[in-house]
């Protein structure tokens, strides 16, 4: 039997994804030993990043069989539009530093447009991390830095409300592609090179507001 897609993406990644959750800068913030500014500077990386999967989404849902895959539900731009505009202010985007490892990291998901086996790896990497520790995330930060519900709705899906029906649900699809063998080969490599990505984004965030 041909072990499903979605297995393949969570095992092949297990390291790097462990890897990327123990950097400092993330275990610092989740702590709350860093400040709002920090955080800001997250929402910031985040809109370019989303901005540049949500325009290979659009890309990819034209494709045959792309339709299949691409969620309205996971959308998150507006959100985190909306945060930045309580954040930063109305004048939100004159504001945003996109850090060197972030413009990388844009410049590769407008590529994955191209590839339906490229693209499911970084949508599969970053929307169900998102579902699976969102709500946490969530409530650490409100805890720690004072947010109520303004400033971090990205992590609020509200057309999702419940998550484990909905990543069932994503992994069927996802598991359903036809992709030949190769294809599956270059997701699993692809979601690695994904949580390289964010690795890279952790160290730049890191040697900013590390103390």
């Amino acid at each position: 039997m041909t072990t499903p897609l979605s297995t393949l993406l969570r095992e092949g990644t297990r390291p790097e994804h462990e890897a990327a959750e123990q950097m400092g800068f993330v275990e610092q913030l989740m702590a709350g030993h860093l400040d709002r500014a920090a955080y800001t500077d997250l929402a910031v990386q985040q809109h370019a990043i989303y901005t540049a999967l949500e325009a290979a989404s659009a890309e990819i849902r034209a494709q045959p069989g792309g339709e299949t895959i691409v969620f309205d539900e996971l959308t998150r731009v507006p959100s985190i539009e909306a945060d930045l505009a309580f954040l930063l202010g109305p004048d939100w985007a004159q504001q945003m530093r996109v850090l060197p490892a972030t413009e990388r990291y844009a410049a590769r998901l407008r590529e994955t447009g191209s590839s339906i086996a490229l693209y499911v790896a970084h949508a599969y990497t970053r929307y169900l991390g998102d579902l699976s520790g969102g709500q946490i995330i969530q409530r650490m930060l409100e805890r720690h830095y004072g947010f109520g519900a303004e400033g971090v709705s990205f992590y609020h899906f509200a057309q999702i409300p419940k998550a484990k029906p909905f990543k069932d649900a994503y992994r069927e699809r996802l598991d359903a592609l036809d992709l030949d063998e190769d294809q599956r080969a270059t997701a699993v490599a692809e979601a690695k090179r994904a949580f390289e990505h964010n690795r890279a984004l952790f160290a730049e965030l890191g040697a900013l507001h590390l103390r």
